[in-house]
């Protein structure tokens, strides 16, 4: 949260208002709730805002339920948070770097610098994940490679 000096904004007490002929002063809370500071807040875009007061802590907590196509993993994580930590967060749970994953959630993949709460990923929604096709290519050419190197059939003899 970024707190910023403003202007007081409140109204003076020589602005009185008229009620027949009696002069009625505004009440002391009605003048504190005007006269309260602007607190603000800046958004993951950049914007400047004026912070929402709301109930909900600014650390909320969601279960995203990831699916990898022959497992289910339950994953609590900030609502705020990137698809760049889902997939640090995923690393811990399969074998899977988070380079070599690709995460899809409303039938498009997102990158690692999207938020969750800015794609609308709400509490237990679904995402799927799939392993890059290229680096699991790349891991099966290498995995070829060093077999062939690493055989133990072939010895020489001197």
């Amino acid at each position: 949260m970024m707190k910023l000096k403003s202007k007081m904004f409140c109204r003076s007490i020589s602005k009185l208002g008229n009620i027949g002929n009696k002069v009625v002063a505004p009440s002391t809370i009605e003048i504190e709730k005007e006269c309260s500071e602007i607190k603000w807040e800046l958004r993951p875009g950049g914007m400047l805002v004026q912070k929402r007061e709301s109930n909900k802590s600014d650390e909320e907590m969601i279960t995203i339920r990831v699916s990898t196509m022959s497992k289910w993993h339950d994953i609590s994580i900030e609502a705020t948070s990137t698809f760049g930590d889902l997939k640090m967060a995923l690393s811990l749970v399969t074998s899977l770097e988070p380079k070599e994953q690709r995460l899809i959630y409303k039938g498009k993949e997102r990158d690692d610098n999207e938020f969750l709460h800015m794609i609308g990923v709400r509490d237990k929604d679904k995402v799927l994940l799939l392993e890059d096709p290229a680096i699991k290519e790349m891991k099966l050419f290498g995995l070829a490679r060093g077999e062939s190197i690493n055989n133990p059939c072939c010895t020489i003899s001197v």
